[in-house]
C-alpha cells in the first residue's frame, strides 16, 4: 500500500503520543522531564529539531533542552531569550488554537531579537503548506487548559519530517502535548521541589543534632561559667543546668545550684541591678556569693534560647569571673580621686562630694516656692516634705488638669533634693544645722620642709592627715585640698559645733611629730564655711578660705601682742 489513510495516521500518532506521555511521567527529574518534552516532539509528533524553553524566576526564558540537532543543541542550549521578546513573537503570526505560527514572510522581523533560535534560509515554497525553513511555530505550556493560568514555558519545533506545515490534527496534537508537558513539567518541579524541601529538612535535623552537640560540649568545657535558667512561671530564674566551671568558681556542686537562681546568692547592694537586667541581650556587673561566704565579681551576659520553635523558652547565662580586672578599676578610681601620699580625697574628688550636695537655688528662692506652694514646708529639709517628715497635700493637685506650680526659676518645688542652708552669722547659736566646711592651713610646715627636706615634709603631712581623719565622724571628709591645705566637710553641725571641731582638730595636730628620730611642730589656722543652695563648690571652698586667713590674721595679732 503506497499511501496510508487518514485515520491510520491519526491512530498511530494517538499511540505515538500516548507512548512519549508515559515516558515524561517517569523521568526522573526536572531536567530529565524537560529533554523527554523535547525528545518527544521528535519521536510522537514528527519534527525534526524541538527545543524546550523554560520561564525562569526572573521571568527571561532559558533554552532547557534541544532535541534533533546536535549543532542546534550546541548554539541553543542555556542561553537566554528576555520576556518582552518572548510576549513579542507570541503575539504576532498566526494563532491555531493556542499555538502561535509565524511564517517566514513575517518572520525575519525577528532575527535580531535576543531569542536564541536556528534557522536556515531556503527557496520560497513549491505548494501553499510547504513548510519553509524560516516558520516558527511555538507551543506555549500554561498550567491550566486553555490557554490560562501561569506560563511555564514554550515548545518550538521546526521542520516537519513531511515537510508540511501541520493540519488541524497535527495541531490538535502539538496542543495536546504541550498541556500534558506543562503537567509533566508542573509534576517534576513538585517533586524537585519535595525532593530538595527533604534534603533540606534531613540537613536540618543533622545541622541541629550536631549543633546541640556542639552546644553541650561548649557548654560543659567551656573555660567560663554558664547556666540555664527557666523563664517565666513561678519558677522564673531558677536554675536548671550549670557547667563545671561555673561550680568551682562558685565553690558549690552542680546539685546544689539547681535549687538556687542567681538572687538566691547575688550580693544585696547588686540585687537592684540583677532585675533592671533585661532578660534578652541583658548584661551586668555584680558579686555572687561563693560557697565560703566570700564574694566574687562576675559578668553576666543573658540570651534567651527556645528548646524548638514552639517550645519553652530558657535563660542562658554567660558568667565571667572579673574579680581581678574589677580590683584593678577599684585601684584606678582609688588614685584618681584620692592623693597618692596622704591616701585622702583629693581636691577633685573634694568638689565632686561638695557639688553633689548643692543645687542652684539658694535659700530664698526656696522659701519662697514653698510659700507659693502653700505646702508650708521647712526649706532645709528634703524638698517635697514638711519639717516633721510629713508629704504636703495640694488638694488641686490632679484635678481637672491641674499641675504643680513651679518654684522660681523655673523648677519644681517638690524635687526631692535635702537643701542646704548656711547657719545666721552671728556669736550665738540659733540651733540650726548645715554643712560645715572647715579649712585647714598647716602654720610653720614651710620652715620644716626647707629646713629638714621633702621627706620630713612628707611624713608630716602623712600624720596631720592621720590625726585628721581619727577626730572625725565616719560620715565626715577629710581631703587634701593641696601643698599643706586640708578641707574638712562635716554635716549636721550648727555654729557651736563647728567652732568645737575646729578647736579638737587644731589640738589633735599641735602635738610633736616624731620623723626619723626629732620632733617637729606645726600648728592649724581653721576657718568655718558653709555650703548653701545657690553656691558653687568653689564659692563655698573660697568663703572657707577667706575666713581661714582671717583667722590666721587673728592669731599672729594675738600672738604678737603676748610677746
Amino acid at each position: 500500500m503506497e499511501t496510508e489513510s487518514e485515520p491510520y495516521v491519526r491512530l498511530a500518532t494517538l499511540r505515538q503520543l500516548h507512548q512519549v506521555v508515559a515516558e515524561l511521567n517517569t523521568a526522573r527529574s526536572l531536567a530529565d522531564t524537560l529533554q523527554s518534552v523535547a525528545d518527544g516532539a521528535i519521536v510522537g509528533l514528527g519534527y525534526e529539531l524541538a527545543a524546550v524553553n523554560l520561564v525562569r524566576q526572573d521571568g527571561d526564558l532559558v533554552v532547557a533542552a534541544v532535541a534533533g540537532s546536535a549543532g542546534a543543541e550546541a548554539l541553543m542550549a542555556g542561553r537566554v531569550g528576555s520576556r518582552a521578546s518572548w510576549e513579542r513573537r507570541l503575539a504576532m503570526g498566526e494563532r491555531w488554537g493556542e499555538l502561535c505560527f509565524i511564517p517566514y514572510t513575517e518572520g525575519w522581523v525577528l532575527d535580531d531579537d535576543d531569542v536564541p533560535q536556528w534557522h536556515t534560509a531556503g527557496p520560497a515554497p513549491r505548494f501553499p503548506d510547504e513548510w519553509h525553513p524560516m516558520d516558527r511555530l511555538f507551543a506555549p505550556m500554561y498550567t491550566a487548559a486553555g490557554g490560562k493560568g501561569e506560563l511555564l514555558g514554550v515548545l518550538s519545533v521546526d521542520r516537519p519530517r513531511n515537510g508540511r506545515r501541520p493540519g488541524p490534527w497535527g495541531q490538535e496534537a502539538l496542543q495536546m502535548y504541550a498541556f500534558q508537558s506543562a503537567i509533566a513539567i508542573s509534576n517534576a518541579r513538585l517533586r524537585a521541589n519535595m525532593q530538595r524541601a527533604l534534603v533540606r529538612l534531613e540537613r536540618e535535623q543533622q545541622a541541629l543534632r550536631a549543633s546541640e552537640e556542639s552546644f553541650r560540649q561548649a557548654f560543659e568545657y567551656a573555660p567560663s561559667g554558664m547556666a540555664v535558667a527557666e523563664m517565666g512561671g513561678d519558677q522564673h530564674g531558677r536554675l536548671l543546668r550549670t557547667n563545671d566551671a561555673l561550680c568551682r568558681l562558685l565553690g558549690r556542686p552542680a546539685s546544689g545550684m539547681r535549687r538556687l537562681s542567681f538572687s538566691d546568692i547575688c550580693h544585696p547592694e547588686d540585687i537592684g541591678t540583677l532585675l533592671r537586667t533585661s532578660a534578652e541581650g541583658g548584661r551586668a556587673e555584680l558579686r555572687l556569693l561563693r560557697r565560703d561566704g566570700t564574694y566574687v565579681w562576675v559578668s553576666l551576659r543573658n540570651s534567651v534560647v527556645a528548646d524548638t520553635a514552639d517550645g519553652p523558652r530558657f535563660l542562658l547565662t554567660h558568667v565571667e569571673d572579673i574579680e581581678e580586672r574589677k580590683r584593678h578599676e577599684l585601684q584606678l578610681a582609688h588614685r584618681a580621686s584620692h592623693d597618692s601620699l596622704t591616701g585622702l580625697p583629693n581636691s577633685a574628688e573634694l568638689r565632686a562630694r561638695l557639688s553633689a550636695r548643692l543645687c542652684s537655688r539658694p535659700p530664698s528662692a526656696l522659701a519662697d516656692a514653698y510659700a507659693s506652694s502653700g505646702a508650708g514646708a521647712d526649706p532645709r529639709a528634703p524638698h517635697g516634705f514638711g519639717a516633721d517628715g510629713a508629704e504636703p497635700f495640694d488638694g488641686l493637685a490632679g484635678f481637672e488638669g491641674e499641675k504643680p506650680r513651679p518654684a522660681p526659676g523655673g523648677g519644681l518645688p517638690f524635687d526631692h533634693h535635702v537643701h542646704l542652708s548656711a547657719p545666721a552669722d552671728g556669736a550665738e547659736d540659733d540651733g540650726a544645722k548645715g554643712l560645715a566646711v572647715l579649712f585647714c592651713d598647716l602654720d610653720g610646715f614651710k620652715s620644716i620642709n626647707d629646713r629638714f627636706g621633702h621627706n620630713t615634709g612628707d611624713a608630716v603631712l602623712i600624720e596631720v592627715a592621720r590625726r585628721l581623719t581619727s577626730g572625725v565622724r565616719d560620715g565626715d571628709t577629710v581631703a587634701r585640698l593641696g601643698g599643706d591645705e586640708f578641707v574638712v566637710l562635716a554635716d549636721g553641725l550648727g555654729t557651736a559645733d563647728a567652732q568645737d571641731l575646729a578647736v579638737r582638730l587644731r589640738n589633735a595636730i599641735i602635738p610633736p611629730i616624731r620623723v626619723e628620730g626629732r620632733a617637729v611642730r606645726v600648728g592649724a589656722s581653721f576657718g568655718i564655711g558653709w555650703a548653701s543652695c545657690g553656691m558653687t563648690a568653689e564659692e563655698v571652698l573660697e568663703s572657707a578660705d577667706q575666713r581661714m586667713y582671717v583667722e590666721k590674721r587673728r592669731s599672729k595679732g594675738n600672738r604678737r601682742a603676748a610677746g
